[in-house]
Order: structure tokens, then C-alpha cells, then sequence
């Protein structure tokens, strides 16, 4: 089996895991929602190795700045000191906003992916609809663990995504890919390392422990 099939099965298992969660505890939702996280960066890791396969040396210097992702304008911790900070509720509600975020910019990779002049467009392709797939699958299991949390609030934070094309030459849909890939990894590892923080909270680990 393939590094990749590994993955694809092993995000599959956790998928298939949130499908039937009545009974489930707190604690065990959040185990297989910091699990599925941790893959998705994983996936989006992968991704963005096979794009740096063979990628022009001109997309280096047409990338935009990490501060243009549309999902810069939303005021996170910088690190895991300052997410032992936030409150729980809160902390869940950043998560979630940024999988919400990401829903219109994935479903527009996932149409691009398979015309890409990159020789591992099938690969990306593939694994670009996982990505999709699975975001929608966490997202899922996210709302399972608001119900359970009991928060009174849901305060989403509002990430609009106005971009419906990447671009009208092969380079710069190449590179706006890239570029879009590379502000997903970003924000699923913040994603990832939120989660794993309310999954310590809720077995009551010591901060240190985190």
C-alpha cells in the first residue's frame, strides 16, 4: 500500500467514525476530531510536495504574501500559550470559522486541480478532493462537538472568498493554486493545534501537558 492509500484509508476510518456518534462523549469526539485535523494537514502537506515537484521558478517570485489569504483578517492565538488563554466555546468557534472559510476556495481547487499544467495533476486532483471531502467531514463532526459543549453562543466569523477563477494562463492558475494550497496548510494546522488544545482541556491535562 502506498503512502497515499495509508492516508486516504486511514481518513476514511475517521470519516466513516463521526457517522454514528449518538452516546459519544466529549472527550471521544474531540480524539477523532484532533485525528481527522491532523490528517487533513498531513493531506494538505502532501499536496503541496507534489506541486513543489515541479513548480516554476517564476511562480516563486509571482506568490503573494501570506497576508493576503482571506482568512488573515481573523484574530487568532500565535501560539499554544495563547490558545490555553482563549475559553473553550471560543476557541471551538475559531476553529470551525476557519473550516467554514474554506469551503468555496476548496470546491474551486477541486474543479481546477485536474486541468493544471503540472505532470502530477492526476495525484492533485485526487487528493484535492479529499482535502474537500474530509474539511466537510470535520466540519461535520465540529457541530457534534458545539452540541455537545452546550456553548450559548455560536459566533462564526465571516471569511467571504470572492475569487471564482485562478487565473487565465497556465502559470498564474498554477501559481494562484499553490498559493491558495499554501494558505489552506496554514490554517489546518491552526485548526489542527486548537483542536488537539480542547482535546487536553477536556481530559483535563495540566497546560504543561498540552
Amino acid at each position: 500500500m502506498t503512502q497515499g492509500s495509508r492516508l486516504y484509508f486511514a481518513v476514511t476510518v475517521l470519516m466513516c467514525a463521526f457517522v454514528s456518534i449518538n452516546g459519544v462523549g466529549l472527550n471521544d469526539l474531540l480524539e477523532r476530531a484532533s485525528q481527522l485535523s491532523d490528517k487533513l494537514h498531513s493531506l494538505s502537506t502532501s499536496l503541496t510536495n507534489d506541486l513543489d515537484s515541479h513548480f516554476p521558478p517564476v511562480g516563486r517570485v509571482m506568490m503573494p504574501r501570506p497576508s493576503m489569504c482571506h482568512t488573515s483578517s481573523l484574530q487568532i492565538p500565535n501560539d499554544k500559550d495563547q490558545a490555553l488563554k482563549i475559553p473553550e466555546d471560543e476557541l471551538l468557534s475559531l476553529a470551525r470559522s476557519l473550516l467554514l472559510a474554506w469551503s468555496d476556495p476548496l470546491a474551486l481547487l477541486s474543479s481546477e486541480a485536474s486541468s493544471l499544467a503540472h505532470p502530477e495533476r492526476n495525484t492533485i486532483d485526487s487528493k484535492t478532493k479529499e482535502l474537500q471531502d474530509n474539511i466537510n467531514s470535520l466540519g461535520a463532526g465540529l457541530e457534534h462537538v458545539f452540541q455537545k459543549m452546550g456553548s450559548s453562543s455560536d459566533n462564526l466569523s465571516s471569511l467571504p472568498f470572492y475569487t471564482s477563477s485562478l487565473g487565465q494562463d497556465k502559470t498564474s492558475r498554477l501559481v494562484n493554486f499553490h498559493f491558495l494550497l499554501s494558505c489552506f496548510r496554514r490554517d489546518s494546522h491552526k485548526i489542527d493545534s486548537f483542536l488537539k488544545v480542547l482535546r487536553c482541556r477536556a481530559a483535563k491535562k495540566r497546560p504543561e501537558m498540552c
